[in-house]
C-alpha cells in the first residue's frame, strides 16, 4: 500500500511525502505521486507531526459528564468505580472507539491507555486505526492480590496477539491501591518480560502523606525502592514531587506524564513543577487523562493549558515557550511515548493541519498551535500510511456515537433518546 501526499507545507515550503508499506519513503520538494498511489490533495494544509496522549483512560468516554464537581476521591469511591464493576468488554470496546473517533478527530495518533477489559480497548484501537500501549488497571488492597496477579499475565497473553501497533503493559493503579508485595511482583515481571509500566504517582498531597506515614519515605523513593522507577516507567500527574524525588526520577530514566487540565478540574492542590523537572532532566509528556475527569481528549486545549499554568505558577511569562510545549504534546521530549517525525525511514504518522484557519493564519506557527489552534485545524490524520481522517471526514463515525450512546444508557451514564417529535 502507498500513499502520496501532494502540495503540503513544511517548515513554510510545498513538498510532497510518499509512503511505502507503512513507512515514510520520499518527502521534499521534489516529490510526486506514482502510479497506483492513493492521492491525499494537500494543497492548503501544513504538515506537521502528530500528538501523543501520555496518559488516559479511553473507555471513560461513557462517563463523561457523570459526577463532575467532586473531589478526586469523592469522584473515585462514589461515582466512578460503582459503574467500573458492572461494565462488559464491549462497554469498554464501543467507549474506546469514541475516545479513538475524538483523538483522530483533534490530531491524536497514539495513546497510552489505563483501563478494564484491556483486550477490548485493544481490539477498539486496532479497528480504529490508531497506535497504543494498553494495559488494564490493577489494584489488590482488597486482598486479592493472587487473584490480580493471574489477571495481568492472563491480559498480557491476550494482548500480545493484538497487532502490531498495539504494545501490552503493567499498570499498578498507585501506591494506595497495590500493595508493596504485588508492586515489586510488577518489577520483577515488567523487567523479565521488558514490558512498561504505567500508575498515577503523586496525584494529591494526602497521597504524599500517607506514604510518609505508612512507608516512611516519599512516593517516588517509595517506588524505586520496590524497583518500579526505571526507563520503562510512565508516571501519571506528578504533581506534588519535590526536587529530590524529580532528581531520582532524572537518575532512572522514567517519564512523567502531566495532566494539566484534568488536576485543574479534580482540584488537587498544587501544578507540575515543571521548570525544576525540566532542570532536573526529567523526560516529560502530556496527557489529558481520561475523558470521566478531563473531559475532552483535545490536546491541543491540554497544550494551551499546561503552558499557561507554567507560566501563571513561576510568575514568568518565559517558564515555557510554545516550541517546548509542542515538543511535549507530541513526545519529542519523552522518546518512551512513541512520538513520530517526519523523516525518511520512520512510521508514516502524520498531520495535515488547515493552514487558511484563522488561527494559524497569522504570526509564528508553534506560538498558534499552542495558543489559539484547537483541534478543529485538523484537516487530516494518517497512520501507518492509512489515512484516518481525510478533510475532516471520518469512515463509520455515526455508527461508532450510536453504539457508545447505547452502552452508555445501559450503564445510566445517559438520557434515554428522545421520543420522535410529534408534527401534528
Amino acid at each position: 500500500m502507498s500513499l502520496a501526499v501532494a502540495g503540503a507545507l513544511l517548515d513554510g515550503d510545498p513538498v510532497g511525502l510518499r509512503t511505502q508499506d507503512k513507512i515514510i519513503c520520499e518527502i521534499g520538494p521534489g516529490v510526486q505521486p506514482e502510479p497506483g498511489d492513493d492521492v491525499l490533495d494537500a494543497r492548503g494544509t501544513i504538515l506537521v507531526p502528530p500528538l501523543i496522549n501520555g496518559h488516559t483512560h479511553a473507555g471513560m468516554t461513557l462517563f463523561r459528564g457523570y459526577g463532575d464537581d467532586l473531589p478526586l476521591m469523592r469522584w473515585l469511591e462514589e461515582k466512578i468505580w460503582p459503574i467500573e464493576r458492572r461494565l462488559e468488554a464491549e462497554d469498554v470496546y464501543w467507549g474506546t472507539r469514541l475516545a479513538c473517533l475524538e483523538m483522530i478527530r483533534s490530531g491524536t495518533v497514539r495513546f497510552w491507555d489505563m483501563y478494564w477489559h484491556a483486550p477490548a480497548a485493544a481490539r477498539a484501537v486496532t479497528d480504529a486505526g490508531m497506535r497504543a500501549t494498553v494495559a488494564a488497571p490493577l489494584i489488590d488492597i482488597d486482598g486479592r492480590s493472587q487473584e490480580m496477579r493471574e489477571a495481568a499475565r492472563r491480559s498480557l497473553d491476550e494482548l500480545a496477539g493484538a497487532g502490531e501497533r498495539i504494545d501490552a503493559g503493567l499498570a499498578p493503579h498507585a501506591i494506595y491501591t497495590v500493595t508493596e508485595d504485588s508492586l515489586r511482583w510488577i518489577a520483577e515481571l515488567a523487567a523479565e518480560r521488558d514490558f512498561p509500566v504505567q500508575i498515577h504517582l503523586s496525584e494529591t498531597e494526602q497521597e504524599v502523606i500517607d506514604c510518609l506515614a505508612v512507608h516512611g519515605e516519599r512516593p517516588a523513593r517509595y517506588l524505586d525502592r520496590v524497583g518500579l522507577l526505571s526507563p520503562r516507567t510512565v508516571l501519571a500527574h506528578g504533581v506534588w514531587l519535590d526536587d529530590d524525588e524529580l532528581e531520582l526520577i532524572s537518575e532512572r530514566g522514567a517519564v512523567v506524564v502531566t495532566n494539566p487540565v484534568a488536576n485543574l478540574k479534580l482540584a488537587v492542590g498544587a501544578v507540575f513543577p515543571y521548570p525544576r523537572a525540566r532542570a532536573a532532566g526529567v523526560q516529560v509528556g502530556l496527557g489529558t487523562d481520561g475523558p470521566g475527569s478531563n473531559n475532552s481528549l483535545d490536546l491541543f486545549a491540554d497544550m494551551k493549558v499546561l503552558a499557561l499554568l507554567q507560566k501563571h505558577a513561576a510568575n514568568d511569562a518565559a517558564a515555557i515557550g510554545a516550541v517546548e510545549t509542542w515538543e511535549i504534546a507530541t513526545g519529542r521530549r519523552a522518546p518512551l511515548l512513541g512520538g513520530a517525525s517526519l523523516e525518511v525511514g520512520q512510521p508514516a504518522d502524520f498531520l495535515l493541519l488547515r493552514a487558511g484557519a484563522s488561527e494559524l493564519s497569522l504570526g509564528e506557527l508553534p506560538a498558534a498551535l499552542v495558543y489559539a489552534a484547537s483541534g478543529a485545524v485538523v484537516h487530516s490524520t494518517v497512520v501507518g500510511g492509512r489515512v484516518l481522517m481525510r478533510d475532516g471526514e471520518i469512515e463509520g463515525a455515526e455508527e461508532v456515537l450510536a453504539h457508545a450512546l447505547e452502552r452508555a444508557r445501559g450503564l445510566g451514564l445517559a438520557p434515554p433518546p428522545h421520543p420522535p417529535m410529534r408534527t401534528s
